[in-house]
């Protein structure tokens, strides 16, 4: 079976720095500094290695301002993981939700209306 052309994102979303370090370029783009100081419990190096990681995914896009490295979320490779995996069963699972919805409000007005018989209903005796 040849390699998924999806398998770097795959692993790159796999590890838990990474997703945070795309976490905040979702917030805007940042400069590779301003990326290694938001990991202060990170070696410098270890917070390239990461963002290396993702820019091989394609998750993550870098142009040069002068002597900085700006770099930015590309959502292509999120949104043909979403197309694939979940925009399909979408309207499976909307379908179901809407059920269930509806389920849990006749059961809602169903409770409600015997309620409101158990009070009217005139005490024997």
């Amino acid at each position: 079976m040849p390699d998924d052309e999806l398998d770097g994102v795959w692993k790159a979303l796999s590890d838990a720095t990474r997703r945070a370090i795309l976490d905040l370029l979702r917030q805007g783009p940042r400069t590779t500094t301003q990326i290694v100081e938001a990991f202060p419990h990170l070696s410098r190096f270890g917070v390239m290695k990461h963002i290396d990681v993702l820019r091989g995914a394609k998750l993550i896009q870098t142009r040069e301002e002068s002597r900085q490295r700006i770099n930015s979320l590309n959502i292509v490779p999120i949104r043909q993981i979403y197309e694939r995996w979940v925009g399909r069963f979408e309207e499976l699972w909307s379908s179901h939700l809407l059920r269930i919805k509806e389920d849990a409000e006749a059961k809602a007005t169903g409770a409600h209306t015997a309620a409101a018989r158990t009070k009217k209903r005139p005490k024997a005796g």
